[in-house]
Formats: structure tokens, C-alpha cells, sequence
């Protein structure tokens, strides 16, 4: 038996000679403390005290009818679970269905061999101690699981902080919205004047999700956001994504990669220069044409010493884009099948013609969509208006 939890002998008899009997029978077994009770009627108390492994105790008493502690000692909380074995003077088949029916789980006739007495109280106590080394297990596993919790929330606030706040005026207007999931994942998006004439915006998501994911995907929008990116031309989207290529190579990662849309907007040229890094496409509504913004080269981490290449496309006055991760297009649906792609581009196609709330509309779209108000991942989004 384990030193934490020594086994306790509990005996509730009126007869002091058969206290001393039961006392010697386990005098010598080690790692075995025994308490004798004479008086039932303070049997419960005693019990709360002692916490035994196993309490043996007679139906025949004074003042108090056996049967009757049998259910106080099932009504204790203190008691409730300890293994509780009767005894009695002779085998009654009617007196022991009761016994077990009111919760006993042995009967003796008083007093068997030494050798009986010590088997059956190494028996029930060994199940009991298992008991409450489990339900310490639960109670410590339960704890662990809250701290956790508590960190995984922290952590995800500290995620949201980064992100910037939305652009309400100037030449370009930009709203977001971001709705992580439970688990912490590894969206990450940003956007900044370089100069006067130069905004940059980006829009990651790493593969996985959990802590790996996010610190990779600050790691990435923290070099982006402060233009650290040694050697490169922060302005030139195909020189960014090579760099960030060579610095994030997933063998470096624990075996993480990511994909990234990044754009640079020239206000006094009206072009927009993007690079697309495996990331879903985004759309451009422009001069009443949707431009589909493809990827032309594969997630960042995957190919060392892979050049990547920027691509440039005009926007007009009161042109819209929507920059957006996997996770407001790959849908399970409430059926269990996948929303199919083509739908989705049907859905997008006609939403960058209407005005209002595209991106709320947009999520509640997919959480209805999905039967589920928590998302199965990051819900990251931008509609970017020129």
C-alpha cells in the first residue's frame, strides 16, 4: 500500500474483547493503524476523524440497531464510500440482503481466522485507497486543465492585442474581424503606411493549431509589423515572402509552415502589388471586375532558397478587397459535408457588390451554416475599401 495512504482499520463493537481479538489479529501487519470503537452512537464521529480505508462493524449492539448505522454510515459523506464490512454472531441469508441492500459490502460471522480478517481488510482497503487515488488524480488533472485554460485565454488576448486598430479614414479604409476559435490557432494580420505613399497589409495563417502555431504566426506579424526583415525592400511583396522564406524554413519550426497574402497599395499610382504565398485568394472589386488574387507559389517554410515573385494589379476609385483565411470558406457543414468552394466564390462574388456589414453578415453566415456559434478555426477577415 502506498505511505500516503496507510491502511485504517475502523471496528465498532461493544464488546472490548472482541476490540482486543481484532487488535492483535493486526498487530503485525505493517503500514496498518487500527481505532476501536465501543459506543455506535458516536461511531460517525469517530469515523470522520479516524478516515479509515475500511470500517468493520457489528450488527448486534446496544443502544443502536446494526442495520441502522449500516445506512447512517452510506449517509455520511465522510463514510459514504468506505468499504464497510458486517459482523455477526451467525449466517442469517435474510439479515445479510438487508445489510448489503443498505450498502455493506462484506458480511463475517465473528470472529473467522486471523488469516480471513487480514485477507479481507487488505482486499476492501486496497479498492478504497485505489478510489481515492484516482479521484486525487481527477481533482489534480481538473486543476491542471483549469490553469491551462487560464493560459490558453491569456495567451489568445495577447494574440488580439497585436492586431491594429481598424482604418476609419484616409485614402483607404480598413474593417476586420477576427473571431478565434477555441483552441489557440495561428491566424495573424496587419497593415501600416511604410511611407506616404506605401501601405502594406498581410493576412498569415500557420498550419496546426495550439501554442506552436500562434508563436509562430506573432514571430512572423511582430518581423513584419516592425519591417525587420533584414535585406529585404519592405515595399517589393515577392522580396518580403523570399526573405521571410529563408528565416521561417519549417525544419526550423518544429515542422510548421504558413501561408501569407501580402500587398502593398500605392495611392499616387492606384496599383496594388501583391505576393500570394499558398494562401486562399483574395478578391478585388475593381472597376465593376472581381479579380481573383491566386497563389503562384507555395507556403512559406516548405522550399528553401524558393524566389517568390510580386504581381501587380490596377484598383480604381472605390475599389473593395477582401484579404481572409481558410476559416470563413472551409466550412463543415451542420450534414457533415464541406462547403463546396464554388459556393462559397458565388457567395463572395455577390457580397463585394452590396454594401453594409459584409463581415458580420459573413460570420453569422457561417455559424449558421455550421449548426456551431464556436468556430472550428480562426475566423480572420479584412475589407479593405480604396
Amino acid at each position: 500500500m502506498p505511505e500516503a495512504h496507510p491502511i485504517k482499520v475502523l471496528l465498532v463493537d461493544d464488546q472490548p474483547m472482541v476490540g482486543e481479538t481484532v487488535r492483535r489479529m493486526l498487530a503485525d501487519e505493517p503500514n496498518l493503524e487500527f481505532r476501536f470503537c465501543p459506543d455506535p452512537t458516536s461511531a460517525i464521529d469517530v469515523a470522520n476523524e479516524f478516515k479509515p480505508t475500511v470500517i468493520l462493524q457489528d450488527l448486534v449492539m446496544p443502544d443502536i440497531d446494526g442495520l441502522q448505522l449500516v445506512r447512517y454510515f452510506r449517509a455520511n459523506s465522510g463514510t459514504r464510500d468506505v468499504p464497510l464490512v458486517v459482523l455477526s454472531s451467525k449466517e442469517e441469508p435474510t439479515v445479510k440482503a438487508k445489510a448489503f441492500a443498505l450498502g455493506a459490502n462484506d458480511y463475517m460471522v465473528k470472529l473467522p481466522d486471523k488469516l480471513e480478517v487480514v485477507a479481507r481488510v487488505k482486499y476492501h482497503s486496497r479498492g478504497f485507497v485505489a478510489l481515492l487515488e484516482r479521484n486525487e488524480a481527477y481533482r489534480a488533472l481538473a486543476e491542471t486543465q483549469r490553469e491551462m485554460a487560464a493560459e490558453l485565454a491569456r495567451a489568445a488576448r495577447y494574440v488580439q492585442s497585436l492586431l491594429p486598430a481598424p482604418l476609419t479614414s484616409g485614402p483607404v479604409r480598413i474593417a476586420w474581424k477576427f473571431v478565434p476559435t477555441t483552441q489557440l490557432a495561428g491566424d495573424m494580420f496587419g497593415y501600416h503606411w511604410l511611407d506616404p505613399d506605401h501601405l502594406a497589409l498581410y493576412l498569415l495563417d500557420v498550419s496546426g493549431h495550439g501554442v506552436g502555431s500562434a508563436l509562430l504566426a506573432v514571430s512572423a506579424g511582430n518581423v513584419l509589423s516592425a519591417n525587420s526583415i533584414p535585406g529585404a525592400d519592405a515595399r517589393d511583396p515577392g522580396g518580403v515572402v523570399t526573405k521571410l522564406n529563408d528565416m521561417f524554413q519549417m525544419d526550423r519550426q518544429d515542422g510548421k509552415y504558413f501561408t501569407i497574402w501580402y500587398g502593398v497599395y500605392r495611392p499616387a499610382e492606384r496599383t496594388l502589388a501583391y505576393c500570394n504565398a499558398g494562401h486562399p485568394p483574395s478578391f478585388l472589386l475593381s472597376a465593376g471586375t472581381i479579380h481573383s488574387l491566386e497563389a503562384d507559389a507555395p507556403a512559406v517554410g516548405m522550399m528553401p532558397g524558393l524566389p517568390y515573385a510580386t504581381n501587380t494589379v490596377a484598383v480604381a476609385e472605390g475599389a473593395r478587397l477582401l484579404v481572409f483565411s481558410d476559416g470563413i470558406m472551409e466550412v463543415e457543414q451542420a450534414d457533415g459535408t464541406m462547403w463546396p468552394f464554388s459556393d462559397f466564390l458565388d457567395r463572395m462574388t455577390a457580397q463585394l457588390t452590396t454594401d453594409g456589414d459584409l463581415l458580420g453578415r459573413h460570420l453569422d453566415f457561417v455559424r449558421e451554416l455550421g449548426g456551431r456559434e464556436v468556430l472550428a478555426d480562426d475566423f480572420s477577415m479584412m475589407d479593405v475599401r480604396f
